[in-house]
């Protein structure tokens, strides 16, 4: 048993998707969660700027003495993944690897489409993880980078015009490569699945890249031992910006009210 907690970060809301899979499966632990709310989004950003951000990211975490950290950013995982885990002793999962494994044994006609951040597509972190996987697949990369300020803002239900009419400028190429499984390779995208699923069609299976990594770290840290044995476990949430805007948002898609647990974070302290 160890009673540490769990440290996820991302960008901003869209690591709550891997958070809200991590609390359902793993629900003794304690989770200390931050986006960097003020910093959003990092998939526009050069690989030196996205290194550093991840690094003050990972120093803040460090503050609560975790046992295991996720990095539930897409962005992060392809550009900074490899240097984090160097700088650190301690467990560090992102999401490109869990996702490629979950996508790799979905597809049926070997055919995948990857949609990410621009600065995920151009690291090309995910061909890299697939062909490993299997030389054979067929990989369509799609950088789509008007995703994340859509969900920052809301804006990712079924109706929304702005929302459905990016979708279909972003996604409609893919269907032309009949692509039978698509990755949402940053974890924002999940919160726009219904939208998402509406242009790409039913015969399209979408891979949650941060249910992918939730269910990889859970594994792999009942594995090393690393579990709380807890009954129930609590989380509390940090950001870079405004709490009050981030507990509105955060309590529709986790389902629970988080305002009495926000605070903000002076990021570039650390």
């Amino acid at each position: 048993m160890d009673p540490r907690p769990i440290g996820v970060f991302d960008s901003g809301l869209g690591g709550l998707t891997s958070l809200r899979e991590l609390r359902k499966i793993l629900p003794g632990e304690d989770f200390i969660y931050f986006g960097d709310t003020g910093r959003v989004p990092y998939g526009s950003r050069g690989r030196d700027t996205i290194l550093r951000y991840a690094r003050q990211d990972v120093a803040f975490l460090r503050t609560f003495s975790p046992k295991a950290i996720i990095v539930a950013c897409g962005t992060v995982s392809a550009n900074a993944l490899a240097e984090l885990r160097a700088e650190n002793d301690l467990p560090i999962f992102g999401v490109i690897a869990p996702a490629a494994a979950a996508a790799a044994a979905t597809t049926r006609n070997g055919r995948i489409g990857v949609i990410a951040t621009a600065a995920s597509i151009r690291s090309g972190a995910y061909e890299r993880e697939l062909s490993a996987l299997d030389p054979a697949l067929e990989i369509f990369p799609a950088p789509c980078p008007l995703f994340v300020p859509l969900v920052e803002n809301g804006r990712f239900r079924p109706g929304d015009k702005v929302a459905e009419l990016v979708a279909r400028e972003y996604l409609e190429p893919l269907r032309t490569k009949d692509v039978d499984t698509l990755v949402l390779g940053c974890t924002h995208y999940p919160l726009l699945t219904d939208v998402i699923a509406g242009v790409m069609g039913p015969g399209v299976t979408l891979v949650d890249s941060g249910a992918s990594c939730a269910d990889h770290a859970a594994a792999r840290l009942a594995h090393a031992g690393l579990l709380n044995e807890n009954s129930t476990g609590s989380c509390r949430y940090f950001v870079s910006d405004s709490t009050h805007d981030f507990a509105n948002l955060a309590s529709l898609f986790l389902g629970e009210p988080v305002s009495d647990g926000v605070e903000r974070v002076e990021i570039e302290t650390y």
